[in-house]
């Protein structure tokens, strides 16, 4: 019986034009032809990550790779259809319509049929499609037509269809890491065929400074295609002032690197001095109520790539321990840019921290919160856990009260003032003062408060005249609720045993 050829209706997705090697940019180069020449994404792609251990079985599903720019998706969902076997058909969201999918899907249709091979429909910025055009491949992933592919930089759950998004799976692809962008820089310098070695000058290769290879991978910010093409734009300028090293090789400076990414170097090493000057310089800023000089530390760590999450932590470190409660707001402000960091990331989480830092610098200052747990921890360090006095010991069972535990305690709320006075420290501490209040801010009247609080303390205590029943009484009421929800319980479980 003859094979139906399925009807081809639909433009045809024409092939991405491959310029020939020489005339392609590094970064297209070097792109990795299998899983092992991968870096990164070890998560998804590692000896036991879920793709690699997916595509062993010769399964693929249809997925979106989310990430940041220079990660590795359009590179890892080539591998994955390379991986098992399946012919890949490329589209981008920016330039296709419904016709090029339908061509797309046609020619699925027919390779499935004649050869028995299967495709991948790789989308690209797959979130710039309408409604329409994805709602036009919904059937052919549902049948298996096609294993879609797609990739976003944007959050799939907020721009991608949901009954779209329901049918694939959704993988996280992070930015890489110094050290990994370092690992595909070096790649790209000591390659013969697709890098630089043995491509340029007499003798052959690139001769990277130490300083330009760290203040390259540093600006990278994880992207590993920026770096190679701002390394192949340093390697152009050193070699059109022909700058070479001792061996002969063209070697570009850190100001080439510079040039080539359009960014100045700033005097900032995240693992060396510079880092611990410029935050020692913030801190101390803050401290110091300087909020112009602290605001230009904020924004030199940022511009040098600094963590923006170490900054919310230095943040929230000082509010505590330079503000404290001489405004309680300081710390409440500092974690909320930091969880605004989470929330939304850089850039726009800049203004979040610029607006903590400085209301933290022109707060008023105290460091008493720290002084009083120092010595309080102090004395736990000397004389160790002390033992808690018997009065304010939980009785769990009323016969532990014939030993004195939990007798005595007398409840502050019963009195004028919500408090009485009677011993909370150890025995042996009886009498010290640990936390002595600020002349600044908030402290003024937290200061006044205890001062009145001990004035209070030397008069006899008077007890409230209150018409309600102490919260204690609360576990009374609630018990006629709890025993009969306990008989609807049992009847529903002996009418389950009976079969009723």
């Amino acid at each position: 019986m003859p094979t139906t050829r399925p009807k081809s209706g639909g433009a045809k997705p024409q092939p991405l034009f491959q310029p020939p090697p020489g005339a392609q940019p590094l970064a297209a180069r070097m792109r990795p032809r299998t899983l092992d020449e991968f870096v990164g994404q070890q998560h998804l792609v590692g000896e036991r990550g879920p793709l690699r251990r997916s595509i062993a079985r010769g399964h693929l599903s249809s997925i979106v790779l989310w990430g940041p720019p220079g990660t590795g998706k359009t590179t890892l969902a080539r591998l994955l259809a390379d991986a098992i076997g399946a012919e890949m058909t490329a589209l981008s969201a920016v330039s296709s319509g419904v016709a090029e999918v339908r061509g797309a899907i046609a020619q699925a249709q027919e390779r499935l049929t004649l050869n028995g091979q299967r495709t991948v429909l790789f989308i690209d910025e797959i979130h710039r499609f309408n409604k329409a055009q994805q709602d036009a491949l919904l059937p052919y992933v549902e049948d298996g037509t096609v294993q879609l592919t797609g990739t976003t930089t944007e959050n799939p759950y907020f721009e991608v269809n949901s009954a779209l998004l329901s049918r694939m799976r959704v993988w996280r692809l992070e930015a890489l890491t110094d050290d990994e962008v370092g690992a595909v820089v070096r790649r790209a310098l000591t390659d013969e065929e697709r890098g630089l070695a043995g491509s340029l000058g007499p003798d052959g290769g690139v001769g990277l400074t130490d300083d330009a290879f760290e203040h390259l991978v540093s600006l990278a910010g994880g992207d590993a295609r920026a770096a190679l093409n701002v390394l192949e734009g340093a390697v152009a300028l050193a070699e059109s002032e022909e700058i070479r090293d001792a061996e002969g090789r063209v070697s570009p400076r850190l100001e080439d690197v510079e040039t080539a990414a359009q960014q100045r170097v700033l005097a900032y090493d995240r693992a060396g001095d510079g880092h611990y000057d410029t935050v020692s310089a913030f801190i101390k800023s803050l401290r110091g109520n300087d909020a112009d000089a602290a605001l230009y530390w904020l924004a030199a760590m940022i511009a040098a790539g600094e963590d923006p999450k170490f900054i919310a932590r230095r943040l929230i470190i000082s509010a505590s321990e330079d503000v404290g409660n001489a405004d309680p707001r300081a710390l409440s402000l500092a974690v909320a840019a930091g969880q605004a960091l989470d929330w939304i990331g850089l850039p726009e989480a800049q203004y979040a921290l610029a607006q903590a830092t400085v209301f933290i610098a022109t707060s008023p200052k105290s460091d008493s919160v720290g002084r009083a747990y120092t010595a309080a921890l102090a004395d736990v360090v000397s004389k160790g856990s002390l033992p808690v006095p018997n009065h304010l010991r939980t009785a769990g069972d009323r016969r532990m009260k014939h030993h004195g535990i939990g007798v005595g305690y007398v409840f502050p709320h019963e009195f004028e003032g919500d408090d009485v006075e009677q011993q909370y420290l150890p025995d042996e501490l009886v009498g010290r003062r640990y936390y002595v209040p600020g002349d600044q801010g908030h402290e003024v009247t937290i200061a006044a408060r205890m001062a009145s609080r001990d004035q209070a303390r030397q008069d006899k205590p008077r007890k409230k005249s209150r018409p309600n029943p102490p919260m204690a009484g609360m576990s009374d009421a609630l018990r006629p609720r709890e025993e009969n929800r306990k008989r609807i319980a049992d009847t529903q479980k002996k009418d389950a045993s009976d079969g009723t």
